[in-house]
């Protein structure tokens, strides 16, 4: 099924400012939020598009990258296909301390039917072109909260144990009644978990966790393009307990090569030959992702073709193949030659006259037609 169009989805023009983009998607954000409409896959599913329309027009690169080509240029690193934890971590400052916490205690559900997740982490990676063509692997080290050994995560003095909050009496929200509403948001004293401390830990201070370097062996896929965002799940900061491990996002960044160029899934490189190459033909050794190969250059070869080198591009990060390798001649002159090169050229040129070219003739037809119009 063909996407919608990101503006038609948030319902705003091509010219909407900022602002205007984030407050139309708050609006359709509420309107289709899951705790209003449990169980209701058609609501899901208009939440997740307006998230997803949010995503690029609110980024001014993902925005003009599709203002240009539309759907097909987000292929290969963006959006779609967001999970609803994805939603809420990468929207988080719409989510959270707006009419959104209000009503739904941050974008969780509210109370303490739902562990919250630890924080995500952000890294960036950088790969070289072939390693971001065949894959590879990248141990990174990472300053982030573990869940603290002597208290075990949970904040309080080992030996004692949290107390049941006293103003929500362990629920974890209150309910506030104005006339015939009434709202539940998240208690403000235990912050929506029910319980509190009394003694906390000296060694976390009642935090539950304490940093921590660590190193995380990341796996990068073969054809992961520059800018994809990569998620490695439960790689992030520890959550608090019963609650699951933030995930670590890692951002990718692919080094120019000097020799090739990418274009989605195929790969560009220019070969430079001799004119007598050109016109003759020859084999020459040229550079692939694979290594080296040999090619065939037909006699007759003009300057800027192109030759299509069948499976030698990228291989598909979501495994629809692999790309091609297309080759453009480059036909050098040199710029000094030996006096017998020069007598053999101007002996060569004499015989021009004799077999002008299909291209050259049919040049020469036309300047022929341009000089009887004048």
């Amino acid at each position: 099924m063909s996407k919608r169009d990101y503006y038609e989805v948030l319902g705003v023009g091509k010219d909407a400012a900022k602002d205007e983009i984030k407050k139309s998607y708050r609006k359709l954000a509420l309107k289709y939020h899951p705790d209003r409409n449990p169980d209701d896959k058609s609501a899901e599913d208009n939440f997740k598009e307006a998230a997803e329309a949010y995503e690029v027009l609110s980024d001014e690169q993902k925005k003009a990258q599709y203002d240009r080509f539309g759907h097909e240029g987000l292929k290969g690193g963006a959006a779609g296909g967001s999970s609803m934890e994805d939603i809420f971590s990468n929207f988080g400052d719409i989510f959270g301390g707006s009419v959104f916490g209000d009503f739904f205690g941050g974008g969780g559900g509210g109370g303490r039917s739902r562990p919250s997740q630890g924080a995500s982490l952000r890294c960036q990676l950088s790969l070289t072109f072939l390693e971001s063509a065949v894959g590879c692997s990248k141990t990174i080290e990472l300053n982030r909260n573990e869940s603290c050994d002597p208290c075990r995560g949970t904040g309080a003095k080992p030996g004692t144990n949290p107390v049941t909050c006293p103003y929500c009496k362990g629920q974890g929200e209150v309910t506030q009644s104005q006339g015939f509403f009434s709202v539940r948001t998240t208690c403000p004293k235990c912050q929506g978990e029910g319980k509190m401390i009394s003694d906390p830990c000296n060694t976390c201070r009642g935090n539950g966790k304490t940093p921590k370097k660590v190193k995380v062996e990341v796996n990068i896929p073969a054809g992961i393009e520059d800018g994809t965002r990569m998620r490695v799940q439960g790689e992030g900061e520890a959550g608090p307990p019963g609650g699951a491990r933030g995930d670590l996002m890692c951002y990718i960044q692919v080094q120019e090569h000097p020799l090739f160029e990418r274009d989605g899934d195929n790969v560009y490189c220019h070969l430079p030959i001799t004119f007598t190459e050109a016109a003759l033909g020859s084999e020459v050794t040229i550079p692939t992702l694979k290594g080296k190969n040999v090619m065939t250059i037909p006699g007759g070869t003009q300057n800027g073709q192109t030759f299509r080198l069948r499976g030698q591009g990228f291989r598909n990060v979501h495994g629809h193949g692999v790309g091609d390798q297309l080759v453009e001649i480059v036909i050098e002159v040199p710029k000094k030659i030996s006096a017998k090169q020069e007598e053999l050229l101007r002996e060569f040129a004499k015989t021009e006259h004799k077999s002008v070219g299909p291209k050259q003739q049919s040049w020469y037809d036309k300047l022929k037609d341009f000089f009887k119009e004048e």
